[in-house]
């Protein structure tokens, strides 16, 4: 098996015709169809379904994916780990929820490009669900996640510590009335893999809500907007929650409230310059967002 071979079908996987695949390779269509007919000989299995539409993987076909991602990332940490002298450059791929997007990593990536702008960062989003996996797929190099993760194949440092509000619109006077008024709670939150929606899930439950129901949403700005607009609650950090959003926070216990993001990447993979630059950037430099004072019981309004 060629890993040639397997850049192409990886290829293809992800782009779903052959034509795509073959212009992000700089390479014909010709030479894509062969290498993926000559693996298929190889291997004397289906690897895709052809269709009109494009192709898709045949049940072979995800087997070899998981595989032949694991394979490529570490061809390509085995050419950085021979390669790297040290000297801090190359790429950085970086994950984050979004809440830790919009309010921790704006310092910290200005300053640290500023500093290392050999380095090429690319930064991507998405719930803890998804960005542990996409470490533990080699996807990305690290990312900014709700804690604690436990896995064998995981290293994590406690990055930040955060404290979790509920944010309604100004309209609603305070959760349990909320609660006490309502035959169905909507809550708006991020999609499944978010530790967050868990929690205000878990809180409302232990309150006696029987019936919730759940909208999703793919970016913080819209989250935010449609809280502030009426059409749900939702549970954030409170240093996302600021002057002019037209939003209300309401506290929760403390034992509710606390959460720590943590910093994860692979255990006992090389670590490539940049993400020890990285992680030692970041310790160095991260110092506690503000936030807004809060206390039990009590009903914060933000104009």
């Amino acid at each position: 098996m060629d890993v040639r071979d397997l850049k192409v079908f990886a290829a293809v996987a992800e782009a779903g015709v052959v034509t795509r695949a073959a212009a992000q390779l700089n390479t014909v269509q010709s030479n894509v169809t062969a290498r993926l007919h000559a693996l298929e000989q190889e291997l004397g299995v289906l690897l895709f379904h052809r269709h009109s539409r494009g192709m898709s993987l045949t049940a072979a076909g995800t087997h070899l994916q998981s595989y032949a991602t694991k394979i490529l990332a570490l061809v390509d940490e085995a050419k950085h780990a021979v390669s790297d002298n040290g000297e801090p450059k190359g790429t950085l791929r970086l994950g984050s929820m979004e809440t830790t997007a919009a309010v921790r990593m704006p310092s910290l990536l200005i300053s640290f490009t500023k500093l290392y702008p050999l380095i090429d960062v690319n930064f991507y989003t998405g719930t803890t669900g998804e960005l542990v996996q996409d470490v533990l797929d080699r996807k990305l190099d690290g990312a900014f996640v709700a804690g604690p993760v436990a896995h064998r194949d995981l290293e994590s440092v406690v990055a930040f510590e955060e404290e979790l509000t509920i944010a309604t619109s100004r309209q609603v006077r305070s959760l349990d009335h909320l609660i006490a008024s309502s035959e169905e709670v909507r809550i708006l939150m991020f999609r499944q893999g978010c530790v967050y929606r868990r929690r205000l899930e878990m809180l409302l439950g232990n309150r006696g809500v029987a019936k919730v129901k759940v909208l999703e949403f793919g970016t913080l700005e819209g989250l935010l907007g449609c809280v502030a607009a009426g059409l749900g609650i939702t549970m954030l950090p409170t240093s996302v929650v600021r002057p002019g959003m037209n939003l209300a926070c309401h506290a929760i216990d403390a034992d509710e409230a606390r959460i720590e993001t943590v910093f994860v990447s692979r255990a006992g993979s090389y670590a490539h310059s940049p993400l020890t630059h990285f992680q030692r950037h970041f310790e160095e430099r991260v110092t506690p967002a503000p936030t807004i004072p809060l206390r039990p019981a009590r009903l914060i309004a933000m104009s």
